[in-house]
C-alpha cells in the first residue's frame, strides 16, 4: 500500500539531499547493496521537493544521500548514497500536495512497479505491517503468474520467495519494502513438487477477502 500521508515522528526522520537541495524524509526504501532508491516520502518547500525529484531522475543522476536526522538538524555521519535503479528509469511518478496544517509540502516519489496493475513481472511490495506482506505478495504474484495461485498458498509462496531470493527485503523506514522478481519456470516446478508431496492442497479457502490489500494507494 502506497501511503498517502506523512507520519512525522521526530526520532524516525531522515534527510534526503540531492542537487544542492534537502528535505525531511519520513519514509524511504533503499537497497543497501546497490544504493538503489525504490521509494521516498519527503516533506519541505515545494521548490526543494521538485528539485530533489528532478535530481534523482536525471541521467546520470545527481549524487543523493539519505542522512539520519531531520532536515536542518541532520546528525553527522550515517550518510547513505542512493540512486534510482537504472532498470526502473521511465517507471517513476510523484504526488506532491500541500500539507493542510502548515506551509510545507509533501511528496511521494515512487516507481510504478509498486502499483498492482502495472504491466511488469517484477514488482515492488510496500507494506505497513509484516502480517500484511504475504497476502499482498500473493495478490501481486497471482496477477502476474500464468498459473492459478490458490489464496491458501500465500504463506508458502512468501516463505519460498524469501528462501529462493525472489523476494529481497530492502532497508526501509516508515514502511516495509521488498523487491520481488518471480521466476516463472522455477515457481511452476516448485508448485508441482509441493502439490505432489501434499504440502499444498486445494482445500477450503478461509481467508477473508478484506485481508487482501493492494499497493494502489
Amino acid at each position: 500500500m502506497i501511503p498517502n500521508e506523512p507520519a512525522l515522528n521526530g526520532e524516525d526522520l531522515f534527510t534526503i539531499s540531492a542537487g544542492g537541495y534537502s528535505a525531511t524524509a519520513d519514509a524511504f526504501a533503499r537497497d543497501p547493496d546497490t544504493s538503489g532508491l525504490w521509494f521516498l516520502s519527503m516533506v519541505g518547500p515545494q521548490t526543494a521537493l521538485k528539485a530533489i525529484w528532478a535530481s534523482l531522475l536525471k541521467q546520470p543522476p545527481d549524487a543523493a544521500y539519505i542522512i539520519r536526522g531531520i532536515e536542518g538538524m541532520a546528525l553527522s555521519g550515517g550518510y547513505q548514497r542512493c540512486q534510482v535503479p537504472h532498470h526502473t528509469v521511465g517507471t517513476w511518478t510523484t504526488r506532491i500536495a500541500r500539507l493542510p496544517a502548515s506551509r510545507g509540502w509533501h511528496a511521494l516519489v515512487y516507481t510504478r512497479l509498486a502499483e498492482f496493475s502495472f504491466e511488469r513481472d517484477d514488482f515492488l511490495l510496500l507494506a505497513q505491517d509484516q502480517a500484511d506482506a504475504p497476502g499482498l505478495h500473493h495478490r501481486f504474484l497471482d496477477r502476474r503468474s500464468p498459473l492459478p495461485l490458490h489464496r491458501s498458498w500465500r504463506d508458502w509462496l512468501w516463505r519460498r520467495g524469501l528462501d529462493t531470493g525472489e523476494i529481497v527485503p530492502l532497508e526501509s523506514a516508515g514502511l516495509l519494502a521488498y523487491t520481488c522478481n518471480p521466476r516463472g519456470e522455477d515457481l511452476k516446478a516448485d508448485l508441482s513438487a509441493a502439490v505432489a508431496a501434499g504440502t499444498l492442497t486445494l482445500g477450503p479457502d478461509n481467508i477473508n477477502d478484506t485481508e487482501e490489500d493492494n499497493n494502489d494507494g
